[in-house]
């Protein structure tokens, strides 16, 4: 697990203290090339030895990093908070094929405050909840044992997520998984102190996280994988989809 990468500069860390106290796009702007050099720089250099790694033992979660790294910009439109830069750096190592967000992955962030790891699924739409749960239904027994992984526990604890109050629709209330299924996320996370993202060390405590998290990860993806269209039920959608708007050229 050796790697070049030898931790952020401190300038990383005393850039995201100054822009909590001052956050704003006049002081910003003119620290643009601090951010560039001593945060982004550096953070595209970790996840580019992370994904030498992940080739090893995962090779469908490599992500390129101009897609797994954050942007600085928060989305501010459906957010009473305004203020618009996120004090904080973070990627996600999405698997090829799936829709980012909505599938297992992998995540780390980095702020003054802590170094986060966490993988699962945080945000995933209707249609993966129900293909989830239907999975978790079957399979129940074999996530439990997943989950009771002395390496996974040690290192990012017990499984996390929004849960409903009652065993959704279509399933039995008296499942032994119903504590599974009303789940609407499912993932691990850990907060680390801090002074790690200045240390050598970060590289190697978030791979070991990454390849416990792993069998999880892959346990949620294995419907998802599974309900992707093919080729040819793409072309029948889009197709049908041209259709109903009047493309003539269908």
């Amino acid at each position: 697990m050796a790697s070049d990468f030898r931790g952020f500069p401190r300038e990383a860390l005393t850039f995201f203290r100054a822009l909590k106290k001052n956050n704003n796009r006049d002081w910003f702007q003119p620290r643009k090339a601090i951010y560039e050099e001593k945060v982004k720089t550096p953070m595209v250099e970790l996840v580019t030895a992370l994904n030498g790694e992940l080739a090893r033992f995962a090779p469908a979660y490599v992500t390129d990093p101009a897609k797994a790294v954050y942007r600085i910009y928060r989305d501010t439109r459906f957010s009473p908070n305004k203020t618009p830069y996120k004090t904080h750096i973070a990627a996600l190592f999405t698997p090829r094929g799936l829709v980012k967000h909505a599938c297992g992955s992998l995540y780390f962030s980095v702020s003054p405050d802590e170094v986060e790891v966490a993988g699962g699924i945080y945000m995933p739409g209707p249609e993966q909840i129900f293909t989830v749960r239907t999975h978790l239904a079957t399979h129940c027994a074999r996530l439990r044992r997943i989950l009771e992984d002395k390496k996974l526990k040690s290192l990012v604890g017990d499984l996390c997520g929004d849960t409903l109050m009652r065993v959704p629709k279509g399933f039995s209330s008296d499942h032994p998984a119903t504590d599974l299924i009303r789940m609407k996320q499912w993932y691990v996370f850990v907060e680390l102190d801090a002074a790690l993202a200045t240390s050598p060390k970060l590289f190697e405590e978030v791979l070991k996280r990454f390849r416990a998290m792993l069998p999880l990860v892959d346990f949620l993806n294995e419907p998802l994988r599974a309900r992707r269209p093919s080729a040819l039920e793409r072309g029948v959608r889009f197709t049908a989809k041209a259709r109903r708007h009047g493309d003539r050229r269908i």
